[in-house]
């Protein structure tokens, strides 16, 4: 157990870093109003999850070892790619009503909270 807790600290350690990196490249090297860091991030890591899965599938990697690069590296790295490795697991277990439930709450009621999280504090300063 101490094992699998001590893998996912540090693959969430590195995949903070380079979060980070990214970010501060962005911030340094190019001024936008649009959130190109985060959008990078969350599709880097949907792709990089979907490539890993798939390579996984091929060859035999430890259970501990999936834990490092899924939960820990991609799952700081971003919390999309998390959300893309469910959906995907969904899809590829079958759970085809559960998948769509998922989809749909994640994006309706993650926005909806975040709205309504910004309303509840926005007079708080």
């Amino acid at each position: 157990m101490i094992v699998k807790i001590l893998s996912v600290a540090f693959g969430g350690g590195l995949g903070a870093v380079l979060r980070y990196l990214i970010f501060f490249y962005f911030e340094r090297f190019h001024k936008s109003i649009f959130p190109w860091p985060t959008l990078i991030v969350n599709l880097l890591g949907a792709l990089l999850i979907g490539l890993l899965w798939g390579y996984f599938d091929k060859i035999y990697v430890s259970p501990g070892f999936r834990m490092f690069i899924f939960i820990g590296i991609l799952g700081s790295f971003t919390t999309f790619s998390t959300f893309a490795f469910d959906i995907l697991s969904m899809i590829h277990d079958g759970q085809f009503r559960n998948m769509i439930v998922y989809l749909l709450a994640s994006n309706i009621l993650g926005i909806g909270l975040a709205f309504t999280g910004y309303i509840l504090t926005a007079g708080v300063k």
